[in-house]
């Protein structure tokens, strides 16, 4: 299967190419060494089955936003497939921060800390196989949101890929494992879309493939009951600061209908905060970029993370 070559190039993660990156140091279990001999094992329990957990982080005037929420996250993903880190949380904060440092990084900047089980003595899934302690990896880059693309607003698709349950796949868990939503995009990309829609199990609106998804009906925010969608810590905080601002909230099952007729829309992540959608299903939102209500909510996210 071939991506369509007229598919779109935007994306909820799109942002300004910056040439600094190509001479980053990256942090490899314990070293700092060149982007190009930044490698891993082809025996690592990573790259044989997607076994490890990560966080993506982003740096603002010189501090991590929501920086203890994403190593809280990264610690409880871990102890969900029972692996150890091999370093306390303080310990992984170090090796962020000192990622950033070493590439004199002080804003516009996103980092990607990865950790998997670890090196193998075979290929296959049994996690008694590992020979040593987890792989500690950390990508550090110069990021800034592509700001033409933000304000173009997103195209969505809905997916056929439903968002799993718990027991099948539990979307709160910052798995390296991201098939389904790669497959789910896939889909979004060949239908000429940016990113895929994706609803639960029982056919409610869930999630996007990489972001949280909310909309806008009559003043009031609409978001799902995130039962099956990602653990989003921006989401949380727009959450929090719409409830904070006297925001109407609604948390819970809605369908693709109150989509389609919604007044605005939008989506959340780490790199992006609040990205707005302006078509979805081929259907043009009455908002073309950011409406009234998403436009009040990104300036409220604005100064929460540039306070």
């Amino acid at each position: 299967m071939q991506l369509s070559p007229q598919a779109s190039t935007t994306s909820s993660q799109a942002y300004q190419a910056d040439a600094r990156n190509e001479r980053v140091l990256v942090y490899v279990n314990g070293r700092f060494v060149p982007r190009q001999e930044a490698v891993v094992s082809v025996f690592d329990a990573g790259y044989v089955c997607g076994d490890g957990v990560w966080e993506g982080v982003r740096l603002v005037k010189g501090r991590v936003i929501s920086f203890d929420a994403h190593i809280d996250r990264l610690f409880e993903g871990a102890a969900a497939i029972a692996m150890d880190i091999g370093l306390s949380k303080q310990q992984a904060r170090d090796v962020i921060t000192r990622t950033f440092e070493r590439n004199g990084m002080h804003d516009g900047a996103h980092a990607r800390l990865m950790v998997t089980r670890g090196v193998k003595k075979t290929p296959n899934q049994d996690p008694r196989f590992i020979l040593g302690s987890a792989t500690v990896v950390c990508v550090a880059e110069h990021k800034v949101v592509d700001a033409a693309a933000k304000q173009r607003g997103l195209a969505l698709h809905t997916s056929t890929i439903r968002c799993s349950t718990p027991d099948v796949f539990d979307l709160r868990l910052n798995s390296h494992s991201r098939l389904n939503f790669i497959q789910a995009l896939i889909q979004a990309i060949n239908a000429g879309a940016d990113e895929a829609l994706m609803l639960d199990p029982n056919g409610f609106v869930s999630s996007c493939n990489s972001t949280n998804f909310f909309i806008v009906r009559n003043g009031a925010l609409w978001t799902s009951s995130g039962r099956y969608c990602f653990n989003g810590i921006t989401r949380a905080t727009v959450l929090r600061l719409a409830r904070e601002a006297g925001i109407p909230v609604h948390e819970g099952d809605y369908t693709l209908a109150e989509v389609y007729n919604a007044d605005e829309a939008f989506v959340t992540g780490t790199l992006g905060g609040l990205s707005p959608v302006s078509r979805i299903d081929g259907r043009a939102l009455p908002t073309q970029g950011m409406g009234p209500l998403t436009t009040q909510l990104n300036a409220l996210y604005q100064r929460y993370i540039g306070a």
